[in-house]
């Protein structure tokens, strides 16, 4: 009988949470709270702390790291068209990202996050073809880039449903944008290319840094968002809506019944 409860207590230290989720978050939001939007903000940039050092439980390591498979751009029409491809893209410096502002609404399960990160380097393998400076600018080599001031909006809307007794919700709409100020990217170590063609290609490059990322923006924005609808989906159906939000109302009404 002794080694079933101890076999029940290593159970209990095993699947109960070292941390609560309330606490995850820093406490429950009011929904009654006119100063809602500032309560949720403190709590999603708690969440948001946590899981900087990992989180086994929604399948989260501790990383400072995006990875994106691959992204292209297209520049001119024609058989001559320059067109570039950028592969195993590696993304450091979003850790450094904090939630700056948020907006609700509580009755419709709707929320919009602003964030911020001071700078985020990328690293990539790149390869291109067709004609670029009125040169033929056909080949591969190592793509970098600096990005400063990076803001971000994302927007997503979630439906509640009971599992167990308890509120959570599932994901159904997630959008998101966001815009650099400064960019400086280049590229180096170009396959069968002259140190000329390299200059011409870094120079025109960053002069038209803001152009280009524009041109990526769209398979990096679907990228992302799946990225993140993956992930955030995890978090919804682990943590119960209400260990984030409560009720006061809802619940004095239950206690003068």
């Amino acid at each position: 009988m002794k080694s079933y409860q101890i076999l029940f207590l290593f159970l209990a230290a095993v699947i109960t949470p070292s941390k609560s989720n309330s606490q995850i978050f820093g406490g429950r939001c009011s929904k009654q709270d006119p100063n809602v939007d500032a309560c949720l903000l403190r709590s999603f940039n708690n969440l948001l702390n946590y899981l900087k050092s990992g989180a086994p439980e929604v399948g989260l390591d501790e990383s400072d790291e995006i990875v994106i498979d691959e992204l292209s751009i297209a520049l001119g029409g024609g058989p001559d068209g320059y067109r570039a491809s950028f592969k195993d893209i590696h993304a450091t410096g979003v850790n450094n990202m904090t939630i700056t502002n948020v907006r609700s609404d509580l009755e419709t399960h709707q929320f919009q996050l602003t964030l911020f990160g001071p700078h985020i380097s990328a690293k990539a393998r790149y390869r291109s073809s067709g004609v670029l400076l009125l040169v033929r600018a056909s080949g591969g080599g190592d793509y970098w880039g600096e990005y400063d001031g990076v803001k971000a909006k994302v927007y997503f809307r979630g439906a509640p449903y009971t599992r167990k007794g308890r509120t959570y919700l599932k994901l159904q709409q997630l959008k998101l944008d966001f815009s650099v100020k400064d960019i400086q990217m280049g590229v180096e170590n170009l396959d069968h290319s002259s140190s000329v063609l390299q200059a011409a290609l870094n120079l025109f490059i960053n002069t038209n840094a803001q152009e280009l990322l524009k041109e990526m923006k769209p398979e990096l924005k679907r990228d992302l968002a799946e990225k993140m609808s993956r992930f955030l989906d995890r978090i919804l159906a682990k943590i119960p809506y209400d260990d984030w939000i409560s009720d006061e109302e809802e619940e004095e009404e239950e206690e003068e019944e």
